[in-house]
C-alpha cells in the first residue's frame, strides 16, 4: 500500500516543481546524453506511443522537453531535455543517491546483499 501511494504522489524536482511518478521516470529514461526517439522511449519505458505522446505533451507544456523533427525520417520526433528538464532529471538522481545512502548507513554489508538478491528476485518475478 506504500508503495501504490508514493507511485501516485507528485514530488518537487527543482525548478520543474511537482512532477508525477510517470512524468520524472520519463525524463529519466529522456537522459541528459542527447536524443532519443519516441518510439525508443515507448519501448524503454513498455508503454503504448499513445500514452508517450501523452506524458510528452505535457511534459513539453511544462517546458522540460523539447520535440524535435529527425533529420532523415519526417515522420518521427526527437526527443530531448531542456535545461529545466535536466535539472529535474539530476534532482531526481539526487533523491536516489540519499535514499541508497540512507538505506547503506542503516543496514550492514550482508544485508545489503540479501537485499539486492531480494530485490533482483523480485524483479525477475514481476518481468514474467
Amino acid at each position: 500500500m506504500q508503495l501504490r501511494k508514493l507511485e501516485r504522489q507528485p514530488h518537487s524536482f527543482g525548478q520543474a516543481g511537482k512532477l508525477t511518478p510517470s512524468e520524472i521516470h520519463t525524463i529519466d529514461a529522456i537522459g541528459c546524453d542527447g536524443a532519443i526517439l519516441m518510439s525508443e522511449l515507448a519501448a524503454r519505458l513498455g508503454v503504448t506511443k499513445g500514452a508517450i505522446t501523452q506524458l510528452v505533451d505535457r511534459l513539453e507544456s511544462k517546458s522540460l522537453v523539447l520535440r524535435s523533427p529527425h533529420p532523415t525520417d519526417s515522420r518521427s520526433s526527437l526527443l530531448s531535455l531542456t535545461d529545466m528538464g535536466k535539472e529535474a532529471y539530476l534532482a531526481h538522481e539526487a533523491v536516489h543517491i540519499s535514499f541508497y545512502d540512507q538505506l547503506r548507513s542503516q543496514l550492514t554489508e550482508q544485508e545489503i546483499e540479501v537485499f539486492e538478491k531480494s530485490i533482483n528476485i523480485l524483479n525477475r518475478m514481476l518481468d514474467k
